[in-house]
Order: C-alpha cells, then structure tokens, then sequence
C-alpha cells in the first residue's frame, strides 16, 4: 500500500490524477499533492483505482553528500524562507522542516562546482520575521566563515531579501570575496522550484572574481540563466514570479548561465582582494520608512516624533515632494517640528526609478529648505537601511547627512541609462 509522500496514480470514472500522497484527517477523502504544487482532495467514493508509482527518497540527517576537496571551498548559511522549506505530510503544508545539509540534495551538481566547507543556520525564520537584529547575526556569520572560504552562499525568504542584502552591502567592511544571496520563490517539492537553478547559478557565482553582495536568482521564467543583481540595487517586484528580483536604476553584474558560463553586463564591480573582512553591525532601530500618499496626514510623523525616532525615510512623490499647500494636509510644520527635535529625515522616490530633484517645483524648494536630505536614486529600502547603520555610527547633523549622500556601497548611480529601466 502507498504511504504518505509516496508518488501515486488515482484513477476515478472520469478521470486520472498523479501526485504526492499526503494524509488527510478526513478519512473519506484521499489528498493528492500535483506537480504543479497545488492539493486536491478526492472523494474515496470515485477512486477506482490507486497505484504506487516511485517511493520518494527521504532525505535524512544522516544522509552525507560526498565532497570534492579540489575544488574551490565555500560556506553556505542558512536562514529560512521558502528555499528551505518542504511538504510536512501530516498537515500537507509548507513548512521549514530542513536541515541545512538537506539543501545540497536539492542541487546535487554543485557539489561538482564548489565544495561545501561549513553549512550554518543561525536561526530559521519566514524574512518576514527579520528584524536589524538578524542582519547583524547574518554579517557576523558571514564575516566569521569568507575570512576561511573563497564565498558564501546565504540562502533567504524573498519577502524582505533586499533589505538583507542591502544591510550586509553596508555592514561588511573590505569586502573581498563574492557574498550571495539566494531564494526560492516555489517550494522544493514543486515540479517549478526555482531552487536547483538558482543555487547552481549561485555556485558557480562563488568561484568569480566579483567581490561584492549579490543577489542571485532567475532571470526570466524558464531555467535558461539567472541575474546577479547588486545588493542595494535590487528589489522584489512580483509576488509569485521566479524572476521577481530585478534591479531598479542599474544593469544586473552579470548573467549565469547552469554550465558555468558567467556573462558580465555591468563592468562596474569590485575585484577580489586578500583584504580581511570584517562585519560592523552597529544600527539604531528607531528608524522608519514611510510613504506618502493623497490625503497622508503629517500626524504620522508627529506620532514618530513623539515617540523619539532618530530617523526616518519618505517615499515621496514625483521628483520629492508632500503636499505642502492644504492647511489639513500641510506636512512643512511636521516637517520642521521633527527636525528641530534631532530627527533625521531623508526623502527618496516612491517611483523607484530616476532621481529626486527637489529644485524643479517650487514644494521641493520648501521641502529642501527645512533639511530634508534628497537622496537621489536610492531605492527606498535601502535608504532606511542605510539610515539606520549610519546613525548607528554618528549623532551629528552635518556628518548625518554628509554620510547619507556618500555612495558607500554603489546605493547611488551617477548615471542612469534607458536601457536599465524595468531591465
């Protein structure tokens, strides 16, 4: 008889169904899990008939990947999400029941591209969860184990991946060998993970001479290659799709491509040093981030001067603006307030691409004017992370702001081409 995660064929009068056997509480309806990801429940009352097609392989803590010690070392850390997430068959959700190791059973070829010297999961979480306090374990991690490897491959929940690539952009210090970052946007379990891919892709990342923060996944819908995407230059922009990570304001590093074939498209990079890296984690959490919309009260910012934030970004409309004209409405008063009061507030486009320009209308000019820092094509993201790790160094106004308009870690272009505009 099949057992549950055992591969099945159901046939019915009507019909004929293939899956993954998942118990049911329900004892009068059987549930079948498809390749497509998704779980049917069939009435026993139209089974006709059930077949046992394969008995799926569990992969167990036990379970050893052998490795080759020829090749380039590496280090993987693992931290949650949906890339280390399989089907728990007593309920048939999605759960984060993997064991690190278990991750390299889903790719098996990179075992035939780097070799897997230390796998650490600091802790298991949806990045939903993710506070500045997990970017500083992931920095300390990452800084601890590159020191000894050629790269790290930091597997991560999409929802708010950008951010934590964005905050390790700032917190590793002399970075001189490649950071990864990757993700899975389906389950292991479906037949459409993007998992195999985008760690392959990652592997062979790890042994380039690109020593920056990336974020590595697919770069179209179908398996061909992925992007390696600069850590503050990068943003989810879709809920489910495999290529939801795409960068704002810049062209992807490179393309990888599954045989090891390595494509640069933005020259602008770092190299691989023998620098030592080291993590500098300090972060004021009374930051927050903002958006203004049609009708936005500025008691939202007179509630966080209230409660003493040192910070805070603004996704402001156009080029930078607020409304500033309507007496209900009127931000300039909170605005000022809130500075007078030690708050740092930072302005950055809600449009995602192009620059601020607070000088071309004249509700900039009195925004600008109060003490707004415009941050020119800085993604918002970035800006609150960049926010936080910079008053978490320096209290003084003129340093703030000085350290805010300082390109620390590629988070601004100088220039900005057509052809990286939904690249």
């Amino acid at each position: 008889m099949p057992k549950p995660g055992d591969q099945i064929q159901v046939k019915t009068k009507d019909e004929i169904f293939e899956g993954i056997l998942i118990p049911s509480s329900n004892k009068k309806t059987l549930i079948l899990k498809l390749s497509s990801g998704y779980n049917i429940g069939i009435s026993n009352s139209k089974i006709k008939s059930i077949k046992k097609l394969k008995t799926i392989k569990r992969i167990t803590p036990k379970t050893k990947i052998k490795q080759n010690k020829s090749l380039p070392s590496v280090s993987l850390i693992s931290t949650g999400g949906t890339i280390a997430s399989k089907i728990d068959y007593n309920t048939g959700a999605v759960k984060w029941l993997m064991e690190p190791h278990e991750i390299l059973s889903l790719a098996p070829e990179m075992s035939d591209i780097v070799q897997i010297n230390k796998i650490e999961s600091p802790f298991a979480i949806a990045s939903e969860n993710m506070s500045y306090q997990h970017w500083k374990k992931i920095a300390e991690t990452t800084a601890r184990l590159i020191n000894k490897d050629e790269a790290v491959i930091i597997t991560h929940g999409t929802d708010t991946l950008h951010f934590t690539s964005a905050a390790l952009s700032f917190m590793l210090k002399n970075l001189s060998k490649p950071v990864i970052l990757t993700y899975s946007q389906r389950s292991t379990d479906r037949g459409s993970t993007d998992t195999n891919l985008n760690l392959i892709c990652s592997s062979h990342l790890a042994k380039s001479n690109i020593a920056e923060v990336m974020l590595v996944g697919h770069g179209e819908s179908s398996d061909t290659y992925c992007l390696a995407n600069r850590g503050t230059k990068v943003r989810k922009c879709h809920t489910s799709l495999r290529s939801t990570f795409r960068p704002i304001n810049e062209l992807p590093i490179a393309k990888i491509f599954p045989n090891g074939s390595i494509k640069i498209l933005n020259k602008k990079y770092k190299k691989r040093t023998d620098e030592k890296v080291t993590a500098d984690t300090k972060f004021e959490e009374k930051v927050a981030l903002i958006k203004y919309y049609p009708g936005a009260s500025p008691d939202i910012l007179d509630f966080l001067t209230e409660k003493k934030y040192k910070g805070v970004v603004i996704e402001t409309t156009g080029l930078g603006h607020v409304a500033v004209k309507e007496s209900k409405y009127n931000w300039l008063p909170s605005i000022k307030k809130a500075i007078n009061a030690g708050l740092t507030i930072c302005a950055a486009p809600q449009t995602l691409y192009g620059k601020l320009n607070p000088l071309v209308y004249s509700p900039g000019r009195e925004i600008s004017k109060l003490g707004v820092i415009y941050l020119e094509d800085i993604l918002p993201e970035t800006a609150y992370v960049k926010l936080g790790f910079v008053l978490g160094h320096t209290k003084d106004s003129k340093e703030i702001k000085n350290q805010m308009l300082t390109n620390m870690s590629n988070e601004f272009n100088d220039r900005l081409t057509e052809d990286s505009f939904l690249y």
